[in-house]
């Protein structure tokens, strides 16, 4: 085997080890916990709604909303969401029919990743609330789509395609006569 061929290989084998581990490196916030808890049925709704993660979160572009009941959009959190180290929080106004309400969130890990998700509770017991935002009609829907990028997970890639392309150009680079 020529002397190339064992670094092209050599290169090629430490480019992909080296991304093996990208998906551990970029591993995201998880859900932990939630008040009231996913699944929960009560009969006194609580005076706002948490959900804690494994790990502090970034303050910035945090959202947490109740919707509901069933698959109603009428919004019953009010104010913004507040992030207190690895717990959001919000609001909540007197809710109203008894049924599941959604609890939303969208928030940005530690890594910088948004991390995004619902839960749900049951009221057993109508409340005297109104919503503070009711659904929109079926005329006034209206649709925004988010997506998220892997910067992180990308710039290990163009990383290795760089390191593996330098490799390569110096190995088969043809030596200077003398």
């Amino acid at each position: 085997m020529s002397t190339r061929l064992k670094v092209f290989t050599i290169g090629l084998l430490a480019m992909l080890a080296s991304m093996l581990g990208v998906s551990t490196a970029s591993a995201h916030s998880a859900v932990v916990g939630s008040n009231p808890e996913n699944g929960a049925s009560i009969q006194v709704p609580p005076d706002n709604v948490s959900v804690s993660f494994n790990e502090a979160l970034q303050a910035q572009f945090a959202a947490l909303t109740v919707t509901g009941p069933g698959d109603s959009r009428d919004q019953w959190s009010k104010g913004e969401p507040s992030v207190e180290g690895a717990t959001v929080s919000v609001d909540l106004g007197d809710l109203g029919p008894a049924g599941v309400y959604t609890i939303a969130y969208r928030v940005t890990s530690a890594d910088g990743h948004p991390v995004q998700g619902t839960l749900n509770f049951t009221l057993t017991e109508a409340g005297p609330g109104t919503p503070v935002t009711p659904a929109a009609s079926a005329g006034d829907s209206s649709s925004s789509e988010s997506s998220s990028s892997s910067i992180p997970v990308w710039g290990f890639i163009l990383a290795g395609v760089v390191v593996f392309g330098g490799a390569l150009f110096f190995v088969l680079r043809k030596p200077k006569s003398s």
